[in-house]
């Protein structure tokens, strides 16, 4: 295993965020490592994607701080963070529809390759961006599908490049919103092995309301309840707790 294993790449200490008398977020703290999956797991209003939205630089703090890949960002921009490393997916698909796969991905690239003083040039002729598009939809399992109009591919082909063109950023860090909503089970087990795959060299963090894929893929798991953590730890620890249990995965008789 790389020694850089385990490295912290991101870290929100004592996220919060309020609206009003209401706190979304309540004095979170949250590591990402290079190697791990991550997930935060909790029912609706819990504050999943209110805390992606904070790390991602979406929505400002109310207070807290947000340290990626060294430096301070708690007052950067969503594409400050971006540049320096931070991709991120939503729980809707954010594709171009009538674009090929190939020009969705070719864009996400173009973004973090900008050479405004080379107007001229005809994006699609970029041989950078081609190739890093093309690398990350075989990464992807979608390269026979690059001619496809987006907007024609399944639901679980829409999740996989939206996927893919976050990775086509080459970030270090991924924030995952909900990438199985509306999954069938083949599409999932697709998925969640893809995930796998990219842990080597990622901190990744996963917010996700499927608990079967949590646990299969989980190497820490952070808990919400009402804007605040509950619990963190290993699948088996969480699994085991009993305010968990209760909450979110059943309680036996």
């Amino acid at each position: 295993m790389n020694q850089a294993q385990g490295k912290i790449l991101m870290r929100g200490a004592k996220l919060t965020k309020r609206w009003g008398g209401l706190v979304a977020v309540n004095e979170v703290d949250i590591d990402l490592a290079l190697g791990q999956i991550h997930a935060v797991i909790g029912t609706n209003g819990a504050g999943k994607s209110t805390l992606i939205n904070l790390l991602s630089g979406e929505i400002p703090l109310s207070s807290g701080n947000v340290e990626l890949l060294g430096n301070d960002v708690t007052e950067k921009s969503q594409p400050t963070r971006a540049h320096l490393g931070l991709g991120k997916s939503y729980q809707r698909n954010t594709i171009f529809p009538e674009l090929t796969v190939l020009e969705n991905c070719r864009l996400s690239a173009q973004s973090r390759l900008q050479k405004p003083w080379n107007f001229w040039q005809d994006g699609k002729r970029c041989q950078t961006s081609n190739r890093v598009a093309l690398q990350t939809l075989e990464k992807t399992g979608l390269s026979s599908l690059i001619y496809r109009e987006a907007g024609l591919l399944s639901h679980g082909q829409k999740r996989q490049l939206e996927v893919a063109m976050c990775l086509a950023t080459e970030p270090k860090v991924l924030l995952l919103d909900e990438p199985l909503a509306g999954m069938g089970a083949d599409e999932t087990d697709r998925m969640l092995n893809f995930l796998l795959g990219l842990r080597e060299d990622h901190a990744i963090m996963l917010v996700e309301h499927d608990m079967d894929a949590v646990f299969k893929v989980a190497d820490v798991i952070t808990v919400m309840v009402n804007g605040s953590v509950i619990t963190k730890g290993s699948p088996s620890e969480v699994s085991s707790n009993p305010e968990v249990q209760a909450a979110y995965l059943g309680e036996s008789e």
